[in-house]
């Protein structure tokens, strides 16, 4: 017995695209353009000519900005219960119309029916119901923040209304106003969507869809009056716009690709995990930032599997991406047939096997059959890049320690399948892997109340849940921070009145490793007081220790693993030890400052430290109850090893206000002190010593903020790097040197912080910046 066809009626669909003449204008402040310089968007499956859609310009992108930024306030205005009753609306639109949608998005992009109609437009309307919610409880849940303002969002080709949503509905929960890229390959969704934005009343500006190719997205990204850009598309170009915004103050969200592992244990449920392969790879025909691409066995059960696998893949359908009873529809265009068809063949090339089931691929379009690849080392090509189809890599493994570095083995870091029977093994796994997404016996779930978002070069924030929300709003506080504080000249530094040459040597060495370190430059650097006199030398660190400190912080992973409580204590006995000496450091604070009141930096200190070994313990995670059966619990992890260049006021109290909740949420840190007062920092070593703390936990090099802060930023062993120096081009230097790994930045621009406000220095904002959130999927019953 064989399916018969099932064909999805394309009626209403093309009646939509007839009524438009099929030429679509652009979207700017609630009315259409009239359509001009424009490019044909093609039916992928076979070819043929869908519509004429218009080639935005940066002129277009002007007008796009100038209406949003118009709506904006009135937007605001409307309050959490106004937009939320116009984000309800949309919502229902969407359900209205879904069969609509479901059929323009595949006839757009080439994806099955099945997909568009029982996965990406009820999750699209999903997010919409979710974030009307949000916006309803703005005034409650977010008190402390507002809209960021203007927002820049470019969305890919793969889930073009999906990422729409993701995108757009917090965007307006939060109050803010958009300008919309779609892809060029298919931007006739968001154009039906913009639709539906004036049946549901939202008001002129607060939407605007402008179409294109890369020099619109080019134009957004670079427009002066965007206040926030979220992208979702390869790290390529992530690493382009992370460069392009560096220094312009623009909040920046990335959701980049990946090469997701799926790993298969011995005691796992065959069947059922083969089931979930199908899902994960050839979903979308792999098309997915998140597909598991690298399937992990382990190996008593290789063979088994893979037979099983094979077994699987000549049963799927490969044919009109319109008929119900077909499993793979469509690549999205040409280019993209022929760049995965290259990457098999450099498989081939370099020994591996490749097995494709027979089937028949339809004469006309853009096609390539499922395929799976053995044989392949850890190295190979097909191992480590992105392919973006319906290709899959095998490998086997022994232990749960070796499927751990085979998993973490790529520089991405976004999703990963973990399949056993053992719940004990899964969730021993699910913190060792370097993603921000575990799937446990299941594959490809989401959900508007689970956040998405990767680790590594896969960029940074999150969609969906509450963190999603935080990426469209900013803090009240930011709003009150004062200007960089001026840099205070004290002249040439006098020489010290002693010239005993016996003298002791007052040289302050480099922290690394739980232990004081000469520079290896052999050079130190003289300190000043306020009043210009000779203080004390401090070592010049470079490159070599800002490496030497970083290997430390890896040796000291340890930190990461300990419990909440333990880190605490530890904080807690660095502020005991701290106030024990505190006239000391109130001293050395007024020496280098000349603050009339030091022992008020002192004290402030000790109750930051008290503040962040509280927060240690209580900085927890949630369970999320998403539409299936069982939970999804949402971790907050550790970033990993975080470079900080702290300020130049306020030394002693800058620096614990920085490092205390890196170190609070399990971070190792490489602290740079303050430039011109470090002495504050350095004399820190012996409390350091005497309350438990690690070594390689936390690690000082003194030295130039500029020379050190580029070593940080460009090292790839870093995940992060702060800079509050008040350096407006310091800061841009950093984010824009940090691109190339895509580490996630927190810079303070050129303005300053008044870091004995709690407002300023405390709070939820910080420990976000020292954390990253992991959602781990765990079905019931499986």
């Amino acid at each position: 017995m064989d399916y018969g066809p099932a064909p999805e009626s394309t009626k209403e669909a093309n009646a939509w695209l007839e009524q438009h003449g099929r030429r679509f204008g652009l979207f700017i402040d609630n009315a259409w353009t009239e359509p001009g310089e424009t490019f044909a968007s093609f039916n992928p499956a076979d070819g043929s000519e869908l519509a004429q859609v218009t080639q935005g310009t940066s002129a277009d992108v002007d007008r796009a900005v100038e209406a949003a930024r118009r709506a904006q306030p009135g937007w605001v205005a409307m309050g959490g219960h106004g937009r939320a009753k116009i984000l309800y609306a949309l919502a229902r639109l969407l359900q209205k119309h879904s069969r609509l949608f479901a059929v323009v998005e595949t006839l757009d992009n080439g994806k099955t029916i099945r997909e568009t109609r029982d996965a990406d437009i009820p999750l699209a309307a999903r997010h919409f119901y979710h974030h009307a919610g949000w916006a309803q409880l703005q005034s409650e849940e977010f008190a402390d923040y507002r809209a960021v303002g203007v927002v820049g969002q470019i969305v890919p080709w793969n889930f073009p209304l999906l990422m729409l949503a993701w995108k757009v509905a917090p965007a307006l929960a939060a109050g803010n106003t958009i300008v919309f890229k779609p892809a060029e390959f298919t931007s006739l969704t968001a154009l039906l969507f913009a639709e539906i934005c004036q049946q549901a009343g939202v008001p002129a500006g607060v939407v605007n869809v402008v179409t294109g190719d890369g020099s619109v997205g080019e134009a957004i990204v670079n427009h002066a009056g965007i206040d926030k850009l979220a992208f979702t598309g390869s790290t390529e170009v992530g690493r382009i716009i992370r460069k392009a915004t560096a220094g312009s103050g623009k909040k920046l969200s990335l959701e980049l690709g990946g090469k997701s592992p799926f790993i298969v244990f011995a005691d796992a449920d065959l069947d059922a995990a083969v089931e979930g392969l199908v899902d994960s790879i050839w979903f979308n025909q792999g098309q997915v930032c998140c597909a598991g691409s690298r399937l992990l066995v382990q190996e008593s059960v290789y063979d088994r599997f893979i037979a099983k696998v094979k077994a699987r893949m000549q049963n799927l359908r490969v044919g009109s991406p319109l008929d119900k009873s077909n499993d793979v529809g469509a690549l999205v265009d040409p280019v993209q047939q022929q760049r995965i068809h290259g990457l098999v063949e450099s498989a081939r090339a370099e020994g591996c096997e490749v097995w494709q089931p027979a089937c028949e691929i339809p004469a006309t379009g853009s096609w390539f059959p499922p395929t799976l690849i053995t044989g392949a080392s850890t190295t190979a090509t097909v191992a480590q890049a992105e392919i973006f189809g319906p290709v899959l890599v095998a490998m086997s493994f022994r232990t749960p320690g070796e499927a751990v570095q085979l998993a973490n083995n790529t520089v991405y870091g976004l999703a990963t399948c973990v399949w056993t029977e053992s719940i004990s093994l899964a969730l021993d796994m699910a913190p060792q892997i370097k993603a921000g997404v575990v799937w446990i016996n299941t594959a490809n779930q989401f959900d508007a109340a689970c956040g998405f978002g990767g680790y590594k070069e896969s960029g940074f924030g999150r969609e969906g849940g509450k963190e999603g929300m935080y990426e469209y709003l900013t803090p009240l506080a930011e709003d009150a921070r004062p200007p960089a504080p001026n840099a205070a000249d004290k002249g040439k530094v006098k020489p010290a009145t002693d010239g005993n040459p016996f003298a002791i040597d007052r040289t302050a060495k480099l922290y690394i490793g739980g232990k004081q370190a000469r520079p290896d430059s052999g050079y130190s650097r003289a300190i000043a007081g306020a009043n210009g006199a000779f203080l004390a030398d401090v070592g010049e660190g470079n490159r070599k220790d800002i490496r030497n400190a970083v290997e430390a912080a890896h040796k000291a992973s340890g930190w990461a693993k300990t419990t909440a409580h333990n880190r605490a204590q530890v904080l807690y006995y660095i502020a005991e030890n701290l106030a024990a000496r505190a006239d000391e450091f109130a001293a050395r604070i007024a020496a280098q400052t000349g603050a009339k009141n030091a022992e008020r930096e002192v004290q402030a200190s000790i109750e930051r430290l008290f503040y962040w070994a509280a927060w240690a313990d209580k900085y927890d995670g949630l369970a999320h109850q998403p539409p299936m059966h069982g939970i999804t619990v949402a971790l907050n992890e550790p970033v990993g090893v975080i470079g900080v260049i702290c300020p130049n006021e306020n030394p002693l109290l800058g620096f614990i206000s920085l490092v205390a909740p890196a170190l609070a949420l399990g971070n190792r840190v490489i602290a740079v002190p303050s430039q011109t007062a470090p002495l504050s920092a350095t004399d820190l070593y012996q409390v350091l010593d005497t309350s438990d703390l690690p070594g390689g936990a936390l690690n000082i090099v003194t030295g130039s903020a500029d020379e050190l802060a580029r070593t940080l930023a460009t090292h790839f062993d870093v995940d992060a790097i702060w800079r509050h120096d008040g350096s407006a081009e310091g800061c841009a230097e950093v984010e824009r040197l940090s691109a190339e790994s895509l580490k996630r930045t927190w810079t303070g621009g050129g303005r300053g912080r008044d870091w004995f406000s709690a407002q300023q220095a405390c709070g939820r904002a910080v420990l976000q910046h020292a954390s990253q959130v992991k959602n781990v999927w765990i079905p019931y019953g499986v």
